[in-house]
């Protein structure tokens, strides 16, 4: 099977068995296993140029969404939202990066701006 769309970024599964992909121009999440059938297809509204992902040691997907300034964490299935991180009422403003750091608890998110920020949030 091929699939065509736009890819903006990519990230394998803990377990090596899953590959999301923002496509931006559709603005969804899409997971594929790696021999590229499509699992899913995750789309929200608060999630506008899905342009960065990252998945953590415990398969959840984070999410930029550099047009609506959001943060989304989704399930390891990339079928669900399972909370909304951060939004332009936190100060974020343009994503453009994110990963989270096991060693500090942190979801680190890098900004579009005049010169870029780096916002760090601290999860419990």
């Amino acid at each position: 099977m091929l699939l065509r769309f736009a890819v903006g970024r990519c990230a394998v599964s803990p377990t090596g068995d899953k590959l999301y992909i923002t496509s931006n121009s559709q603005r969804k999440l899409l997971t594929l296993a790696m021999d590229g059938t499509l699992l899913a297809t995750f789309e929200d509204h608060k999630l506008r140029w899905p342009c960065s992902l990252h998945v953590t040691p415990a398969g959840q997907v984070l999410v930029c969404g550099g047009l609506s300034s959001t943060i989304l964490q989704v399930d390891w299935e990339g079928r669900r939202k399972l909370a909304t991180l951060a939004t332009g009422r936190d100060g974020m403003w343009s994503p453009r990066s994110v990963c989270y750091s096991s060693t500090t608890s942190s979801i680190i998110v890098g900004t579009q701006g005049l010169i870029g920020d780096i916002m760090v949030f601290r999860v419990e």
